[in-house]
Order: C-alpha cells, then sequence, then structure tokens
C-alpha cells in the first residue's frame, strides 16, 4: 500500500509541475487538468506498485539519500563535465587528422551492484569517443575506444576517475 501511494504523490507532483500555468480554476491548474492528473497518477501509481511487487519503501527512499545525491552532483558538475568537454576536443582533433585506432576494452570495475555499474557504463557511453558495449557476470563492462594509445590500457586511460566516483556515489 505504501507503494502506491508514494508513487501516486510522486506522480501527481511530477503531473503538476508540468502543466503548472494551465489555467487559474485551483492555483495555476485548470480544473480538468487537476482531474486528469489525479487520474494519470492513480493508473501510474497502480502500474507502478505491480512492477515493484516486493520492494520496501524505506529502503528504496534510503537508497536516494541526500549525501548521494550530493556526490551525483559534484560528480556531474565535476569530474563527468570536464571529461566530456576533454573527450569531444579529442574526437574532433581525431575526425580532422584521421589518427583513429579503434578498439575494444575490457574495463574490470570492481563494482559491487547493478546501480555503480549502470552508472558507470552510462558515463563512459555519455563521454564521446567511447562507448560501452557489454557487461559480463562479473560486472567488467566492455569498452569500444575510437582511440587507444597502446594494445592493453590501464582502467583509468579509458574511463579517468569514473570508476572511483561510481564506487562513491553507488556504494
Amino acid at each position: 500500500m505504501a507503494v502506491l501511494v508514494v508513487s501516486f504523490v510522486f506522480s501527481l507532483i511530477f503531473y503538476l509541475a508540468l502543466t503548472a500555468g494551465s489555467g487559474t480554476d485551483i492555483l495555476f491548474w485548470s480544473t480538468s487538468e487537476a482531474a486528469t492528473g489525479l487520474v494519470f497518477s492513480f493508473f501510474t501509481a497502480v502500474v507502478v506498485r505491480k512492477m515493484l511487487k516486493g520492494v520496501h519503501v524505506k529502503s528504496a527512499i534510503g537508497f536516494i539519500s541526500p549525501a548521494r545525491i550530493a556526490k551525483f552532483v559534484i560528480y556531474a558538475v565535476g569530474p563527468l563535465f570536464f571529461s566530456m568537454a576533454k573527450a569531444n576536443i579529442d574526437v574532433a582533433y581525431r575526425v580532422i587528422t584521421g589518427r583513429i585506432r579503434p578498439g575494444i576494452v575490457k574495463v574490470p570495475t570492481g563494482l559491487r551492484n547493478d546501480f555503480g555499474v549502470a552508472l558507470l557504463a552510462n558515463s563512459i557511453t555519455l563521454t564521446p569517443g567511447t562507448l560501452s558495449v557489454d557487461v559480463d557476470e562479473k560486472n567488467n563492462i566492455y569498452v569500444h575506444c575510437i582511440h587507444l594509445d597502446s594494445k592493453t590500457p590501464k582502467p583509468e586511460e579509458v574511463c579517468g576517475s569514473f570508476i572511483k566516483w561510481a564506487r562513491r556515489i553507488a556504494e
């Protein structure tokens, strides 16, 4: 029941935030828009409840802690942003000069949970010139790189400090 209520409230808040300013009947919304939001939020909550059957709300809310969110924001604004900027320049250089030596590299992550692996894989894929291709059962990520300096590069050469940050945020 708690999952239903929490997902209904979050869905309704999200819907109302997206449709703010649609009228003036009820604060910033028209009556029909507010009613539509209630109906869609209820159906969304029912679907989410079935999908999250067996998940405890307290553990899910505890996973999204303010410290974890702060670490993620610092990571996104700092290391991820600068790595993306640096990689954009590198890819532009490689495209202009034609100096490309593509290859696939196995990156051992050492991460223990799926959230950390997904965060790392998405960070690698967002960085131009690299693409996360596969993840094996030991949470090693296979990364396609547009240019490899050596046949066996170190994980830091492929994904920088992303592994350390994924560990800080996810574990």
